[in-house]
């Protein structure tokens, strides 16, 4: 309850958020089993949050994924906003996000600026779920670049797959934490990847399929009823060493016989990919089976 709920600041006293605690307790006095989980993402508050996301420029979206990696943030704040004013600039939306419980603060340094942080899981989880959904929003709103990217991607062209992967890290915001293990990150690759190639109707997108000696991470069934495509990838926390990654999630595939299952479908016009993720940076080798 404590990772949940937690968190919250008043001058000297630490405080739970009530409406969480209440809503847990009043499950899990039927349910022994119960778990924490995020009651606040229900409420229609959660739109200030939208609208922030939607303001950020490069910088905000920085001190975004410092603030989700649980990192503090400096912000002089004016707190006493009417509502007509709130979307003036993003510095507003700094301060309606603190006066409004999305942010909590754990000090003030001695220039006056709020020492701002968020608050617990529940509220973090918050800031991932309309991230999600903004990045969604901006990534099919540009149907011309995702169309030339699943083109890239069924032709074998790494290096349009790799410059579209790339612009769209750049201008996206991290949603993991910094401190998750490797597989957490991977798994944040892999949801991303996923979400841009099940955009495209006309193919049939797979994750984690059993075939052959293991789970592949991603198989695509094209349009095209002779042909399809095998992904697997990985993790690196080195920029240097994307290309072996690449070279090992390839490796991977033919070692562990993933194209089985596109066989298996009279599918024998089959592409493999090995991509390796590090940060905002990917690396791509693909080759025809």
């Amino acid at each position: 309850m404590k990772e949940w709920y937690d968190g919250y600041h008043f001058g000297n006293a630490d405080v739970y958020c009530p409406w969480d605690v209440v809503n847990f307790v009043d499950r899990a006095k039927d349910d022994r089993e119960a778990r924490p989980e995020a009651y606040w993402i229900n409420t229609s508050g959660n739109d200030l949050v939208k609208r922030f996301i939607d303001k950020a420029n490069k910088t905000t979206k920085s001190e975004i994924e410092r603030l989700i990696n649980g990192e503090a943030i400096e912000k002089e704040l004016r707190l006493e906003l009417t509502y007509e004013e709130i979307d003036q600039s993003i510095e507003n939306l700094w301060s309606v996000l603190f006066t409004t419980g999305y942010l909590t603060q754990t000090g003030r340094p001695k220039d006056g600026a709020y020492r701002l942080i968020i608050p617990n899981r529940e509220v973090r989880e918050v800031f991932r779920l309309q991230i999600n959904e903004w990045f969604k929003k901006s990534i099919f709103s540009n149907t011309e670049r995702l169309t030339a990217f699943w083109k890239a991607f069924e032709e074998g062209d790494t290096e349009g797959v790799e410059q579209y992967l790339n612009r769209i890290l750049s201008n996206s915001i991290s949603v993991f934490d910094t401190k998750a293990r490797k597989e957490e990150k991977e798994s944040s690759y892999h949801n991303l990847l996923v979400g841009i190639l099940t955009g495209n109707a006309d193919w049939l997108v797979k994750s984690n399929v059993e075939t052959g000696e293991g789970f592949a991470d991603i198989i695509v069934e094209t349009d095209d009823p002779d042909a399809g495509i095998v992904v697997e990838l990985k993790y690196t926390k080195n920029f240097d060493e994307l290309k072996a990654a690449s070279q090992k999630a390839l490796d991977q595939i033919r070692d562990r016989r993933y194209q089985e299952y596109l066989l298996n479908d009279d599918r024998k016009s089959i592409r493999l990919y090995g991509i390796a993720f590090c940060k905002k940076r990917c690396c791509a080798i693909s080759e025809k089976l």
